[in-house]
């Protein structure tokens, strides 16, 4: 099959929460980043500046929320999301709710506000709502054989952007263990793929290994791919820095972890 002619956006999941990082992606060319809430903590004002960094360095933020919470949607949204990801999506209710907290009456139930996502008044109300109804991103996260189960259903919910795939939670889901290449979850990904394609739905992966590289950038129709996750691309290029250094070296004495 031909790779694909039109333009892939490339993400990075964001899992350590630094201003200046999420910077640094927007400059490097990631299309879009995702901050995460569902594994880190992030207060608030830090939120809104990693969501303003995004902005001024050219990509798009979006959010992965803990939960399907309305209000958190709406604060997140608020302060200048471009996108919503649902983890562990195992419903089409449970996106619908997801969606609707999205979206302004009368397709959700959103609340409106002004502040800076109206550009402080600069532009008016009814425009913004048609912007944030027609451009807000909502994408299910498929980890579990449950939501698996339910894909056909989830694709049918009007409203899903696209779909993103989380391997190793559904390796551990299917009893596996944190086994995010095994054959078997990689069977389901293609599953997911093929629904996705047949609802016309992008699908987004999440390649791990070469070989899972080469077969999704040579799918046609990719146009979202997440290119994992900066602080294990941090880790593994700073160990390799260390050790490209050839010199002998011990860690110090007092540490925090084993």
């Amino acid at each position: 099959m031909a790779a694909s002619s039109m333009a892939v956006a490339v993400g990075i999941l964001n899992a350590v929460p630094s201003v200046q990082l999420c910077e640094l992606l927007g400059r490097i060319g990631y299309g879009f980043v995702v901050l995460d809430l569902e594994h880190v903590l992030r207060a608030p004002d830090t939120l809104e500046h990693a969501i303003r960094a995004c902005e001024l360095s050219g990509c798009e933020a979006w959010v992965r929320v803990p939960e399907v919470d309305e209000k958190l949607i709406g604060r997140v949204l608020d302060a200048g999301a471009r996108g919503i990801v649902i983890p562990r999506t195992e419903s089409a209710a449970q996106i619908g709710d997801a969606i609707a907290a999205a979206r302004f009456p009368p397709l959700g139930r959103r609340g409106i506000t002004g502040g800076r996502v109206t550009g402080f008044g600069t532009v008016d109300l009814p425009t913004y709502i048609a912007q944030a109804n027609a451009n807000i991103r909502l994408v299910p996260m498929i980890e579990s054989a449950a939501g698996v189960a339910a894909l056909p259903e989830i694709l049918a919910t009007p409203g899903v952007a696209l779909v993103m795939e989380g391997a190793l939670d559904l390796a551990l889901d299917l009893g596996l263990g944190p086994q995010p290449t095994h054959p078997q979850v990689w069977e389901l990904l293609l599953q997911l793929h093929a629904q996705c394609l047949a609802a016309n739905v992008p699908f987004c992966p999440n390649p791990r290994t070469d070989a899972q590289r080469a077969h999704w950038l040579q799918q046609p129709e990719l146009r979202w791919l997440l290119a994992g996750e900066d602080r294990a691309l941090i880790q593994r290029a700073l160990r390799g820095h260390l050790a490209s250094l050839a010199v002998p070296h011990s860690p110090p004495a007092c540490r925090s972890t084993p």
